[in-house]
C-alpha cells in the first residue's frame, strides 16, 4: 500500500517535523489543529488543515471521535500520532483500524502489552528482563496502592500506566506523604491521558536514564538503534539528550541491546518504540518501560546514524521492509540534543507563554533545530513549555559540548523567558562534561541556587 494522505494529529515541532517528512515522500499532510492553534507553523505547512475543537487538549487533540471523522472526511489513508496525546492509546488506535485508517505505529494489542507501563513490566517479568522491583498488576485504589508500598518499601515511585513525558509520576518517601501523592498523580493521568490507571516501583535513587532506540517491520525483523542518555531531567521531564551514553561501559551496552531487541521480538512489535532503562550506581541495569511512539529526542539517533526515523515509520506502516539490517548500523560520533522550553528555571520551571518578538535560530554544520516557533507566533498557556530542540553533531563529545554551546549561546527568542542560558550553564558544568550527571542532577543545581530569582543564575563550579 502506498499512501496518499497523512493525517497529522499532533501539533508543535513534532507537526512541523512529520509534515516535511512527507513531503520529502510526496505524500499529501492533512494538519489538525485546535482554535488556539490556528496560526500555528505546522497548520500553514500541510496541504490541508482541519480545526478539530478548542484550546484545551480534550477538547481537541484528545478528542478521538473529531480526529477520527476529520481523517474521514479529507479520506486521509494514514495518521500519524507524533509523541504525547493520544500516540500510546491503544483504543484511538484500534478507532483507526476499525474505520479502515492505518495508525502508524505498533498494533493496538501490542500497545497493550508495552505502551501500558504496568502491563509492560508484566511482560519483561515472563521474559525475564531485569525489571524494577514493584507492582505486577496494576492499582487503581489509594488504599490498594498505600498496601503495596509498604511491601515495595520506601521510597516507592508512583506511575500512571497510560503515561509519558513525566506526567502522572510522583515519589513517596513515607507512608505519611503516599496518600497525597497517588492522588495528584492520578489525577494528572487522568487528566493528560484519559486514564488513572496507576503502578509503583522502588524509587532507586538519582540512577542514570539510558534508552535504546528500535524499530522493527511486520516481517519479524527487529533492528537497535543504539543508546540514547537521557538523564538530565526536570520533575521527571528531560532536558538533554545525547548518544552515545558517556555513563555505560561496553558490555552494558551490548547487553542492553540485546535485552531491547529481545522485549520487542517477545511482543512482535512493529515500527518505531524505545526500550527505557535505569542504570543504578553499582551498574546493574533495569527495564523501566516501553514508549510505542517515536520519541522527542529521535533526532539525536538520527544525526549518529543518518536515518530518518519518521520516513522509517511510514515505509513500516505501508508494508514495507526495513531498509537496514542490524550489521549496516554502526554509528558514529556524538550528538546532543537541547529541549528548549518557554519558561522560567529560577522560578521552579514556571512557563513562560507569549508572543516571540524576534528570534534567531543557529545553524551550520552539524547543527539542526526542530521548531514550530516563527517571529509573531503566540505561544499558548493550554500546552507544553517546549518549543524547540537544538541538536548537534561532532566527532566526539567534547567537540559536540562544544558546539551545542556555541549554538545556544548564538540562538535567539525575545519576548518570552526560555532556558537557554540554563541549558548554556549545565553544558558548562564539570559534573555534566565529565559525563557523571545523573537523574537528581537538576534538582540538586536547583538547591543550590533558591535564593537567587534574578534570572541571572549561575549554575557553576559549586556543584560537584
Amino acid at each position: 500500500m502506498v499512501f496518499q494522505k497523512i493525517l497529522v494529529a499532533n501539533r508543535g515541532e513534532i507537526a512541523v517535523r512529520i509534515i516535511r517528512a512527507c513531503r520529502n515522500m510526496g505524500i499529501r499532510s492533512v494538519a489538525i489543529y485546535s482554535k488556539e492553534d490556528e496560526k500555528s507553523l505546522h497548520v500553514q505547512l500541510a496541504d490541508q488543515r482541519i480545526c478539530i475543537g478548542e484550546g484545551p487538549a480534550k477538547s481537541s487533540y484528545l478528542n478521538m471521535d473529531s480526529i477520527i471523522t476529520a481523517a474521514l472526511n479529507v479520506e486521509a489513508d494514514a495518521i500519524h500520532p507524533g509523541f504525547g496525546f493520544l500516540s500510546e492509546n491503544s483504543t484511538f488506535a484500534r478507532k483507526c483500524q476499525e474505520n479502515g485508517i492505518v495508525f502508524i505505529g505498533p498494533d493496538p494489542d501490542v500497545m497493550d502489552k508495552m505502551g501500558n507501563k504496568s502491563q509492560a513490566r508484566r511482560t519483561m517479568m515472563e521474559a525475564e528482563i531485569p525489571v524494577v522491583p514493584g507492582t505486577r498488576e496494576p492499582v487503581y485504589d489509594g488504599e490498594e496502592a498505600k498496601k503495596a508500598a509498604e511491601d515495595i518499601g520506601y521510597p516507592v515511585m508512583i506511575k500512571a500506566s497510560s503515561g509519558g513525558g513525566g506526567k502522572g509520576m510522583r515519589v513517596a518517601r513515607t507512608p505519611q506523604e503516599f496518600e497525597e501523592q497517588f492522588n495528584l498523580a492520578q489525577r494528572e493521568s487522568a487528566n493528560a491521558f484519559g486514564d488513572d490507571t496507576m503502578y509503583l516501583e522502588r524509587f532507586i535513587e538519582n540512577p542514570h536514564h539510558v534508552e535504546i532506540q528500535i524499530m522493527a517491520d511486520r516481517e519479524g525483523h527487529v533492528v537497535s538503534l543504539g543508546d540514547r542518555d537521557c538523564s538530565v531531567q526536570r520533575n521527571h521531564q528531560k532536558l538533554i539528550e545525547e548518544s552515545p551514553s558517556p555513563a555505560i561501559s561496553e558490555e552494558t551496552r551490548k547487553a542492553m541491546n540485546r535485552c531491547s531487541i529481545l522485549a520487542a521480538k517477545t511482543v512482535g512489535y512493529t515500527n518505531a518504540g524505545t526500550i527505557e532503562f535505569i542504570v543504578d550506581s553499582e551498574g546493574s541495569f533495569y527495564f523501566m518501560e516501553m514508549n510505542t511512539r517515536i520519541q522527542v529526542e529521535h533526532g539525536v539517533t538520527e544525526m549518529v546514524t543518518g536515518l530518518d526515523l519518521i520516513v522509517e515509520q511510514i515505509r513500516i506502516a505501508m508494508g514495507e521492509p526495513l531498509s537496514f539490517s542490524q550489521e549496516e548500523i554502526v554509528p558514529r560520533g556524538h550528538a546532543i540534543e537541547c529541549r528548549i522550553n518557554a519558561e522560567i528555571p529560577e522560578m521552579n520551571f514556571m512557563p513562560s507563554p507569549g508572543v516571540v518578538e524576534h528570534m534567531h535560530l543557529p545553524a551550520g554544520n552539524g547543527v539542526r533545530v526542530d521548531t514550530g516557533l516563527y517571529t509573531g507566533y503566540k505561544i499558548p498557556t493550554e500546552y507544553d513549555s517546549m518549543i524547540a530542540k537544538v541538536m548537534v553533531h561532532a566527532p566526539t563529545r567534547e567537540a559536540a559540548i562544544r558546539k551545542m554551546m556555541s549554538a545556544l549561546d548564538e540562538m535567539l527568542v525575545m519576548g518570552v523567558k526560555t532556558n537557554l542560558d540554563f541549558q548554556f550553564q549545565i553544558m558548562r558544568h564539570p559534573v555534566f562534561r565529565e559525563g557523571r550527571a545523573h537523574t537528581g542532577f537538576i534538582e540538586k543545581m536547583m538547591k543550590l541556587k533558591t535564593k537567587d530569582l534574578s534570572g541571572k543564575a549561575d549554575y557553576g563550579e559549586e556543584l560537584k
